[in-house]
């Protein structure tokens, strides 16, 4: 595994330990020699997570859109730099250059980036495995209504079992290089099935 995407925020978070955690995934990214990918700002973890990445040695590339680097947030001393058009664009140029993702807390930019890839992994678009860093139960009421979704049938269980979850940040990097996504060949034949009522 080469480079890792890391979704997370601009915004530090206001525990301390939000902060902890974005260290202690930047030095073991260096130390595993796996390059971060990620939305390139100079802001909240985001910078966190680069800075760590960078002073223990280890690449990061940013990729943003060229209206927030008009808003002067663009970090300006990564190993790359990508400017892109558009937050679609943002996504996808992620997407290419990422062999995995992971979810660390965030806001509503961090819920669209992961969203992507659970609706990309759903769909066989990508078999790229996405891994929740659930510091301090962040995530868990979205794993709450996920459990919802699969009970109320619209979501398949099978696509549940493809999150790989995890508190621990090198645990989370050995789950997602020993990832192996779920078959889900038959979902569509089922939900055919299921829609002739």
């Amino acid at each position: 595994m080469k480079q890792i995407c890391v979704f997370c925020g601009s915004s530090l978070g206001f525990p301390s330990v939000y902060r902890e955690a974005a260290t202690e995934l930047g030095k073991m990214l260096a130390l595993k020699k796996i390059g971060l990918v990620y939305g390139g700002a100079n802001v909240g973890i985001m910078k966190v997570l680069a800075d760590t990445v960078l002073q223990s040695g280890g690449e990061v590339i940013g990729v943003m859109p060229q209206s927030l680097i008009d808003k002067e947030v663009a970090h300006q001393g990564l190993s790359k730099f990508h400017i892109v058009q558009s937050m679609a664009e943002r996504k996808e140029l992620m997407v290419q250059l990422s062999d995995a993702f992971i979810a660390f807390p965030g806001g509503f930019g961090t819920l669209d980036e992961l969203s992507e890839i659970l609706t990309f992994n759903q769909l066989r678009i990508t078999d790229k495995p996405l891994g929740f860093l659930n510091i301090s139960g962040y995530f868990d009421l979205l794993f709450d209504f996920i459990d919802h979704g699969v009970k109320e049938g619209f979501i398949r269980g099978e696509h549940q079992q493809n999150l790989i979850i995890s508190t621990d940040c090198e645990s989370i990097l050995s789950k997602l290089v020993d990832f192996v996504p779920v078959s889900v060949t038959k979902w569509i034949e089922d939900i055919k099935v299921e829609s002739e009522f």
